[in-house]
């Protein structure tokens, strides 16, 4: 499978493959540097079936390598620079036994062996199977995070001959599901991915700008700050003619404040799982939050309002938890979702959900009546532990510049007071400068 992808890669030509830091590489200069990392990896003794770390930005040489290395056979860990205990952490659970280090200017490549010998049974079943695994983990801020095994070989099956080249904003780093989908989905079909070293509003509309961008996958935090900030206004945006958005739920008043600000531009959710892929979907409407999932290789059914998924490009399991699936081969993805036909809504996850005295809140719900307040840039919500009640609601929410401070926590109760059940009411509202999500631009309720 990956050798008849990189076959693909040398049709391109002169085509431009990769843009990064404002530098152009083609797809004749990506085959040429792929090259030179297989003899790279020669050189070090790299097999295949070894576990290998690759850490860097999401440079040109960094995608270079994630292609050899695959092409290798090896089980690949891709890692953006993290402080040094959690990177520890995660080369002691992936049980790295090699490390590719590219510099922050894609200069200083360095091999290093770590003396571990990985054993894990998932690890195992690729090598007795011949085929390169991918290790993603979770980015998840509370406790250790999960470590998901997969079949690269069923990662790859699903980018088709090419149809439609476009050039797209790599927005989503190569640790996550999102980052692996759009480098894969855009060289195969002969489109240019866009890389930046950092992404800012202003910075991601400027990028647009200047090369054309058609396409920005990225997460409704982003897109809120993007609309906050103001930077649509200051560039050209012509070019752009699709945004996906997902791996969190997407507050309405946000879309629909999006729609206003890019009407040209059309809207589409995604939805996808380090467990599971990036499933097909369709969104009932621009301005809508209800979603049609599904498609070849993927099937869902809903469970007491909880979404299970069936998916052909699974993981095969994690390296430190049990994997939630049934006897049929359904994941449980935790997600609760209202249906409406062949529509879905996706409501958060079930372990976000506030008890308040045995009545369920939905965290995004509140959140969405909050943001109608024009004095509310952006707001949290999580559940504050209650002796009375067991949980209560609490806002935190960073205001809009010049807005009033003072009163903004009963203007806030009385607007929600006549849009939601009291008990959805929050009871505890802060102020707060302070950024709600984490370096995946994901919104992060324990950070609040």
């Amino acid at each position: 499978m990956i050798t008849s992808f990189l076959a693909r890669l040398h049709r391109f030509g002169d085509a431009d493959a990769i843009v990064f830091d404002s530098v152009r590489y083609t797809y004749t200069g990506l085959v040429a540097g792929i090259a030179r990392w297989r003899a790279f990896l020669d050189d070090h003794g790299v097999t295949a079936g070894q576990v290998v770390a690759l850490e860097g930005p999401g440079s040109f040489e960094t995608c270079a390598a994630l292609l050899a290395l695959v092409e290798r056979g090896v089980v690949l860990v891709p890692l953006t620079p993290l402080p040094e205990a959690k990177r520890a952490e995660f080369h002691e659970i992936a049980q790295v036994e090699a490390v590719v280090t590219i510099g922050a200017d894609s200069t200083g490549h360095s091999f290093a062996r770590s003396g571990r010998a990985a054993d894990h049974e998932l690890y195992g079943r690729l090598r007795s199977a011949g085929r390169a695994g991918l290790v993603l983990f979770s980015s998840g801020t509370t406790g250790r995070s999960k470590a998901t095994v997969l079949d690269f070989t069923k990662v790859l099956a699903r980018y088709g001959e090419p149809t439609r080249p476009q050039s797209t904003l790599a927005f989503l780093n190569l640790d996550h599901i999102g980052g692996i989908n759009t480098l894969l989905h855009t060289l195969g079909q002969g489109g240019t991915v866009i890389t930046l070293p950092e992404r800012t509003p202003d910075t991601v509309c400027a990028a647009i700008a200047r090369f054309g961008i058609r396409v920005l996958p990225t997460t409704p935090t982003f897109l809120n700050m993007l609309l906050i900030s103001g930077a649509y206004q200051r560039h050209d945006l012509s070019s752009l003619t699709l945004v996906t958005y997902g791996t969190e739920p997407m507050p309405l008043g946000t879309l629909q404040r999006l729609k206003a600000a890019l009407p040209a531009v059309r809207l589409k959710q995604t939805y996808g799982l380090s467990e599971l892929g990036i499933l097909p979907t369709r969104s009932k409407a621009d301005d809508t939050l209800w979603v049609r999932l599904g498609g070849p290789g993927f099937e869902y059914q809903v469970r007491e309002g909880v979404l299970w998924i069936r998916s052909e490009m699974a993981m095969l399991g994690y390296l430190n938890a049990p994997a939630p699936f049934d006897d049929e081969g359904f994941f449980n993805t935790q997600d609760a979702v209202e249906v409406d036909g062949p529509y879905v809504r996706i409501l958060g996850r079930r372990s976000e959900i506030i008890n308040v005295a045995g009545e369920k809140v939905y965290p995004s719900e509140v959140e969405n009546v909050l943001l109608e307040l024009d004095e509310v840039a952006d707001v949290t919500v999580s559940g504050r532990p209650s002796h009375v009640t067991g949980m209560v609601v609490k806002a935190v929410v960073r205001l809009t510049a010049g807005a009033d401070h003072e009163g903004f926590g009963r203007r806030a109760r009385v607007h929600c007071r006549g849009r939601l059940e009291a008990y959805k009411v929050p009871a505890v509202v802060e102020i707060s400068e302070a950024e709600h999500h984490n370096d995946r631009f994901k919104k992060t309720r324990s950070l609040v």
